[in-house]
Order: C-alpha cells, then sequence, then structure tokens
C-alpha cells in the first residue's frame, strides 16, 4: 500500500474516533439534561368541620303582678306595728306631714275595695271618695301646718299602735256588714332639735293582718 492511501485511511480513522467521542458526549449531556420523572403526590383530604347551627333561648321576662288587698277576703288577725309594710306606710305619712303633698300618704289609708266589703251603705264608693278621702287629707296638712317652719327639720322616730286596746268590730256595728280590728290613739313620734314630740293618729282600723288610718284627727 502506497504512502499516500495510508494517510488517507488514517484520516478516516481519526475522523471515525472523533465523531464517535463527539457523539458519546452529546448523549451523555442529553442523558444528564433529561428531566427527571416526577411523582406526583396526592394531598391529604382536608376535612371541613361541619357548622351546627345553635339556637338560644330568651327566657321571658318576669312580671310582678300587684293584688290589690281589697279584693281579697277578711282575715280575722290583730297586726302589729313592725312589719315592713305598716313601717312604709308610716313613711308615707310621715312624708305628706313635713310636705305638704297628703297624696303621699294614700298608700296607708284603708283600700276602697275593703270599705266597700266592710260598709252597708247604698253606696260605700261615694261615701269613701266624697267624705272620707277629703278629711283625710284635709286632717293631714293641718299637721303639717301645725308644724310650721320647723317642717323642715323635723326627724321621724317611729309609730306605736296600743294593739292591747283593739277591739274585733262585728258586722251592724258602725254601719258595718263586715268585720275588722279598730284601734284608736296610735301616736307618730318625732323630734325637732332633739326634743322628742307626738301626733296623735285619732283610728286605725285592719285589713288582713295590716292597720290602716281611717281618721287622722277627727271622724269628719
Amino acid at each position: 500500500m502506497s504512502t499516500k492511501n495510508r494517510s488517507t485511511d488514517l484520516m478516516v480513522v481519526s475522523f471515525a474516533v472523533i465523531l464517535g467521542l463527539l457523539i458519546g458526549m452529546i448523549l451523555r449531556f442529553d442523558s444528564g439534561n433529561s428531566p427527571s420523572k416526577l411523582t406526583l403526590r396526592s394531598s391529604p383530604a382536608i376535612t371541613v368541620p361541619k357548622i351546627i347551627a345553635t339556637t338560644t333561648t330568651v327566657a321571658p321576662a318576669t312580671t310582678t303582678t300587684v293584688v290589690d288587698p281589697g279584693s281579697l277576703p277578711q282575715e280575722k288577725i290583730l297586726p302589729g306595728d313592725s312589719d315592713p309594710l305598716f313601717l312604709s306606710h308610716m313613711q308615707d305619712v310621715w312624708q305628706a306631714i313635713i310636705t305638704g303633698n297628703t297624696s303621699d300618704a294614700f298608700p296607708a289609708f284603708f283600700p276602697m275595695t275593703a270599705y266597700e266589703q266592710i260598709k252597708a251603705l247604698p253606696n260605700p264608693a261615694a261615701d269613701y271618695t266624697d267624705r272620707l278621702i277629703p278629711g283625710y287629707e284635709q286632717q293631714l296638712y293641718s299637721l303639717h301646718s301645725e308644724l310650721g317652719s320647723n317642717a323642715s327639720i323635723a326627724q321621724y322616730v317611729s309609730t306605736v299602735v296600743p294593739s292591747q286596746y283593739a277591739v274585733w268590730v262585728l258586722p251592724g256595728v258602725e254601719a258595718n256588714s263586715g268585720s275588722y280590728y279598730r284601734v284608736y290613739g296610735t301616736r307618730m313620734y318625732y323630734k325637732i332639735n332633739g326634743i322628742l314630740h307626738y301626733f296623735t293618729l285619732l283610728s286605725l282600723i285592719s285589713w288582713r293582718g295590716e292597720w290602716y288610718i281611717v281618721h287622722v284627727t277627727s271622724f269628719t
């Protein structure tokens, strides 16, 4: 073989080797940079809590029913002078005396509905409103006038009922169709500049174990 032919063969072999190397490098490069196979993981299931509707029950407002004692039947109970209702009534009377506002003392006056039960009159309600109420107010105001300028400094002390002298009045007496306890001479004590004084409340009568005023200073 000539020298020229050997040179040609060497060139062909060299070219083939170089080409093979290039192809190998290209294949390795593609293999190294090929995207990895992705593994998709399923997300854990999300549990949505159930919303339970709740209802709020509002208790109904309580109401206090005030019962007119005169609408109830009489009871034979001798009252005292230290129970809370009587003490409250005497405070009302005292307030009426020192201010001259006689309507303040109405709670302490004998109830009209009770008066209708015990009186054997053609129209006890008219007698109550036309005679007893005006007399009650006038007599209370006379005590206010008696205090004069001392009304602003007079201090209430207590009211003492001589219950030991109370009597149970039967039907047929004092134009009555019903009964009640009656007592005279109740004293309302007060002080002016430290000196003790008192007013005399002429007549109290009972209804269901409580004392009520019917006459302050006179029977008119």
